[in-house]
């Protein structure tokens, strides 16, 4: 099956039917993660919304994003977002940092309508120090975003999954719908906002080799630093419904070695001129998620966070394990097809 004709086949099976409206009325997800603002450790509130989820999941979708699944399959109305906000706020306890995601676009009105944005972020006002939202490239504008900037009383930060900043990777095996220059663009809007702009750099998309993947990173962060205050570097993990699941369930992708999240940060962190530089892996440590070979999963994961928290990545390349030479040795043989 061809890329284009296997990514159209996923997102058509991946979005759930419409939700009745006592499913419609409840929050996807709520959780409270360590996080940093400056030099500050501090907890986080993490919001998930259940909306209609992201246009584009609708007409192709990105290769590694099942988030689609988590939808309502039809738009929220501002009565059911208004309950899911209330039960969200029952459970904030006055943690500095918010974020608030929708498996999709928060400023694209067929999402979250403009009044519940602004009721939301108003919301955590006084309350929160740093606000995050996450969007499409195309919805993060000036008329959309100065009614929030004027609803918080804080640092609002917009957070863009620009992936990497080869347009080849972001188009053919990522299946981004917008070139690496929109999410520039767009970041520029956001920072002449007086806004913070942060990015999500994809580590190891389809059809890349680990060591393919970490080059393409490394060179992402430094087209990237200038233009956003925060780069985090999110390895692949294995969502269902998705391209890179089909792949993986064939014995045709892997993902990332934690080494190769070790390998990224030490080596971006020479490139990030004044942005953080942080990577918190989703799944890591499981068969899905990026690993290494489970006995020092846990030590590298602490050492990775560790050093996004702290910003110093001097003490990465300490960290070691017998399998770091096997994953050395992937790294130099996987373009030849030969497995380590």
């Amino acid at each position: 099956m061809s890329g284009p004709s296997l990514a159209r086949t996923v997102a058509h099976d991946r979005r759930p039917p419409p939700a009745g409206p006592v499913a419609a009325r409840r929050y996807v997800n709520q959780w409270v993660e360590s996080e940093a603002i400056g030099t500050e450790r501090v907890p986080a509130f993490v919001l998930i919304l259940r909306t209609r989820g992201c246009y584009w999941a609708d007409q192709k979708g990105c290769s590694m994003c099942g988030y689609a699944k988590d939808t309502l399959g039809r738009s929220a109305t501002p009565d059911e977002l208004g309950e899911q906000f209330e039960r969200a706020l029952r459970r904030y306890r006055g943690e500095p940092y918010v974020k608030v995601y929708t498996s999709g676009s928060f400023l694209d009105d067929r999402e979250v309508d403009p009044e519940s944005r602004r009721r939301l972020v108003a919301a955590f006002s006084g309350r929160a120090r740093r606000l995050l939202i996450e969007t499409l490239p195309e919805f993060a504008t000036a008329p959309a975003l100065e009614p929030l900037h004027a609803a918080f009383a804080g640092e609002l930060e917009v957070a863009l999954g620009l992936e990497t900043t080869d347009p080849t990777v972001l188009a053919r095996y990522v299946h981004k719908n917008a070139p690496p220059e929109e999410y520039f663009a767009a970041a520029d809007r956001v920072r002449a906002l007086g806004l913070r702009a942060k990015t999500y750099l994809l580590l190891k998309p389809p059809y890349l080799t680990e060591e393919e993947a970490i080059a393409d990173v490394v060179r992402s962060v430094g087209a990237a630093a200038s233009r956003f205050d925060a780069l985090s570097v999110n390895p692949v993990h294995i969502q269902n419904g998705t391209v890179v699941e089909w792949l993986y369930h064939r014995g045709r992708y892997r993902p990332p070695w934690l080494w190769s999240v070790v390998e990224a940060l030490s080596q971006g962190a020479a490139l990030r001129r004044d942005a953080r530089l942080v990577s918190f892996p989703t799944a890591g440590g499981l068969a899905r998620g990026p690993h290494n070979c489970g006995r020092c999963d846990a030590r590298v994961l602490a050492a990775i966070e560790e050093a996004s928290l702290a910003q110093e990545f001097g003490g990465l390349e300490a960290l070691d394990c017998a399998c770091r030479s096997t994953w050395a040795e992937t790294r130099a043989l996987e373009p030849l097809g030969v497995e380590a």
